[in-house]
């Protein structure tokens, strides 16, 4: 079986999206695959994080006999175990994944209560206690009153 390394189209019209595969040759594009191997995203802005490839699988291949097609020879040879262009893909790769890290959501805490304030409040507390104090003892006096 003649095995070839090309990319398999995703995703959408305007928002296209590639995997890396290993296929028969006589497979149709978007057919069946024997191995996926990397992506391929031209739509990221970043030149170098645009491929990701499976460098081990990837040799396994071409040591197999696998022939990569054109636009995958030229990814292989800047992204692949010896690529030009590796460590520019590493630095284009952090960059990607920290933007699109999201940020740890803040959690509120509520406004410590400076010391005046919180006396005030004791005062008013205490006040209407001794409101309540005084009102319940003038009550049973009330109905002393009364009975006589």
């Amino acid at each position: 079986m003649a095995v070839r390394i090309r990319m398999k189209k995703l995703g959408r019209r305007h928002r296209p999206y590639f995997r890396i595969c290993a296929v028969d040759k006589r497979a149709p594009r978007d057919g069946r695959t024997l191995e996926e191997l990397g992506t391929y995203d031209p739509m990221i802005a970043d030149v170098d994080a645009r491929a990701v490839l499976n460098s081990e699988r990837i040799n396994y291949w071409l040591s197999v006999g696998a022939q990569p097609s054109d636009k995958v020879k030229v990814l292989i040879k800047k992204y692949g175990e010896k690529g030009t262009r590796l460590a520019e893909q590493k630095a284009a790769l952090e960059r990607l994944a920290e933007q699109r890290r999201r940020p740890e959501p803040q959690q509120i805490q509520p406004p410590e209560e400076p010391a005046a304030e919180a006396a005030v409040e004791a005062a008013i507390v205490a006040e209407a206690a001794a409101d309540e104090a005084v009102a319940e003892e003038e009550a049973p006096a009330e109905e002393k009153e009364k009975s006589e």
